[in-house]
This record gives structure tokens, C-alpha cells and sequence, in this order.
């Protein structure tokens, strides 16, 4: 009788175990992050490159984008301590071109705030931006030459900001099975907020700036199923060295840390 029972705990804690793997977290937008603390300031460069599948026996062929500066910033405003984000994107193909993006945060939860972006090109200028509230976005009217003044989209629950999301999920707590559903907003885009999944599938050991790293490796579909995005990021410190997401046209953009 011993042993039909012990087999039947083990079937118990085996059920437990597999369910508890198999248990997603729903983020909401306003609790503090496991890991936040793994967001340091200080400024890391990627180079942006995409690459394509060239014919015959040439391999492939590596077409450079630009280079992406990411900076975290801890700053005073309004009377309180806030975390900034600031990125540069500095483009040699398809034309040359700059753009400027500047985001502010609640610390500890990633509550976006406010975020402004400026595009150059050709000569032209686009100015955006977008304050975020707990039922909307809307445009910041107080912006000079805001593109987007008069923009007003609903959302039935509180939205991160999806032009910061290698941070965000840098703050995560990354680990073999993690499973989250995310509520993100690129400003201004055409999509609504809406959820997203990212979940870790597995480790991997890829080359740093400086050597060796190994990795958790992320996946997501972007909500869009045949396609997929994998990133690399380190254990420990939990910043990504590396994205891949596949084009409709077979190319791969790469996203790789330089310093």
C-alpha cells in the first residue's frame, strides 16, 4: 500500500511542479520590479545591422543601420527622484538621419510618464510627444511643433512604454521558464496598447564585448505568429547583448552590444 501512495504524491508534486512552470505573470503597470535595482546609470552603444541571405555560396551579407545609444539617468523633477531614459539613434542607411528620444519613469515601477521624440532627415524635423496617464495617452500640448498635440488613445489599463523595453525587462526577474504577459504602447504608433508575451526558453553562452557571456534567452512573437524576436541577456547584470527578430523577406534585423 506504501508504494501506490508515495508513486501518487509523486504524480502530486510532478503536477504541482509542471503547472507552476507553466504559470504566467500578468504585469501590472505600477508595481515595483523584482530587479530594478539592475538599472544603473550610464550610457551602452549597439550597432544595428541587417542582415541578409545572399546567393549562392556568399553566406550572407551584413547591410549597417546605425548606432544606438542607451542611456539611464537618475534625475530630479517636479520635486522628485525619477529615472530617465535618453537614446540616440545615428543612421547611415538607407540615408543618413538622427533620432532623439527622451522618457521619463516613476523609479522602481517603470510608470512612464512623459516621452518625446525627434526625428531628422533629409533636411526635415518631426517633433512628438506623449504624456502617459493610468486610462489614456495623449499628446503633450505644451510641446513646440508637437506632431502629435491633439492625440488622445483609450486604454482599459495602465501602459508601459514599448520604446523602452530592453530596460524594462531588463528589471525582470529573468529565469529558466518565466513567463510574462506584458501591456505595452509604442507612442504613437498604430496599434493600441495591448499585451505581449515574453517568455524565457532557455541559456545560452554568446560573445560580449568582452568575452563569453552567458545568456537567458528571451522570445517573443510581437503578437504577429510566424514571426519571432530572441534576445540575449546576460546572467547576473540581466543586460541584453543581443536581438534578432526575422523579416517577412527573409532578412534578420540584429541588434548587438558594442560597449
Amino acid at each position: 500500500m506504501r508504494r501506490p501512495a508515495l508513486a501518487l504524491v509523486a504524480i502530486f508534486l510532478a503536477s504541482l511542479s509542471l503547472s507552476s512552470r507553466a504559470a504566467v505573470e500578468q504585469l501590472e503597470v505600477g508595481k515595483p520590479l523584482p530587479r530594478f535595482g539592475l538599472l544603473k546609470p550610464g550610457t551602452h552603444h549597439y550597432l544595428r545591422f541587417m542582415r541578409t541571405p545572399a546567393a549562392g555560396s556568399e553566406g550572407t551579407k551584413n547591410q549597417p543601420i546605425d548606432i544606438w545609444t542607451r542611456e539611464i539617468r537618475f534625475e530630479e523633477r517636479g520635486g522628485k527622484r525619477l529615472m530617465r531614459v535618453v537614446q540616440r539613434w545615428d543612421g547611415v542607411w538607407p540615408a543618413l538621419s538622427t533620432r532623439t528620444l527622451d522618457s521619463w519613469f516613476e523609479p522602481e515601477s517603470f510608470r512612464p510618464l512623459t516621452h518625446e521624440r525627434i526625428s531628422e532627415r533629409d533636411g526635415k524635423r518631426l517633433v512628438e510627444g506623449f504624456v502617459f496617464a493610468p486610462e489614456r495617452i495623449t499628446g503633450m500640448r505644451e510641446l513646440a511643433d508637437n506632431a502629435h498635440k491633439d492625440l488622445v488613445v483609450a486604454s482599459n489599463e495602465p501602459t508601459y512604454n514599448f520604446e523602452t523595453d530592453i530596460e524594462f525587462l531588463q528589471a525582470l526577474p529573468l529565469a529558466e521558464d518565466y513567463d510574462a504577459r506584458i501591456n505595452f504602447y509604442h507612442p504613437g504608433g498604430p496599434s493600441a496598447p495591448q499585451r505581449y508575451r515574453f517568455r524565457v526558453t532557455g541559456s545560452a553562452t554568446i560573445a560580449g564585448p568582452a568575452g563569453p557571456v552567458e545568456c537567458w534567452v528571451v522570445k517573443t512573437d510581437y503578437n504577429r505568429p510566424g514571426s519571432e524576436s530572441t534576445f540575449w541577456f546576460a546572467k547576473g547584470s540581466q543586460l541584453m547583448l543581443r536581438q534578432e527578430s526575422s523579416m517577412p523577406d527573409g532578412r534578420v534585423m540584429v541588434k548587438t552590444l558594442i560597449d
